[in-house]
């Protein structure tokens, strides 16, 4: 499961876990972007920041595990790269990656999609706001154009937005209950997100 973790909350979380056990997942890689192509890297916290919080987000669960295979990196990580290393290093392991909807509607501007479809099983999870007829008509355009393997995660509606929460904490709201209280007791520690500009 990559992302920017930016900071992780109770939707990675939620999405995350139906997942491990819908599909019997051995384990659920969390991987936080190190140098995302899309995101202007001066509006989010530095990796190791990031790092951090998910390490302490997932830290209960047994089945989550915190992976710094593009963090360490340098160079600029795409999708299509990542998971043909991953390939190479654990030939004998199938590969699921798990996205938001959102996420699967842009999924043909990625940069090789096709290499992406090719080398795992898509599971996504759609937010409350999307109508199921138009992620199914998606779903069919990506099938057909990439034959990509694409699989809905059976999982509670959350409304949880890594930028809502960077938002209530600048407007001094609260956060209590959108995220784990590791990660907001470490957010407010080290005074995350009060004076960022944002995207």
């Amino acid at each position: 499961m990559g992302g920017s973790f930016n900071p992780i909350h109770y939707g990675h979380l939620i999405m995350a876990e139906n997942a491990r056990v819908q599909f019997n997942l051995d384990k659920v890689w969390f991987m936080p972007n190190g140098n995302p192509p899309h995101k202007d890297v001066n509006k989010i916290v530095d990796a190791e920041t990031r790092c951090v919080m998910t390490s302490l987000g997932i830290s209960d669960n047994p089945g989550f595990e915190l992976s710094r295979h593009e963090t360490d990196k340098k160079d600029v990580s795409y999708t299509y790269l990542t998971l043909t290393e991953l390939k190479k290093k654990h030939p004998n392991c199938d590969f699921f990656f798990i996205m938001g909807g959102d996420s699967l509607y842009n999924f043909n501007h990625w940069v090789h999609p096709e290499i992406i479809a090719g080398l795992c099983v898509i599971l996504v999870a759609a937010r409350n706001d999307m109508h199921d007829e138009k992620l199914k008509s998606k779903m069919h355009d990506l099938r057909v154009s990439y034959g990509a393997d694409i699989r809905i995660i059976d999982c509670p509606s959350y409304d949880i937005s890594s930028f809502l929460i960077r938002e209530r904490i600048k407007e001094g709201l609260p956060i209590k209950y959108l995220i784990p209280e590791k990660v907001e007791n470490y957010i407010t520690e080290h005074n995350l997100y009060e004076q960022r500009n944002d995207e």
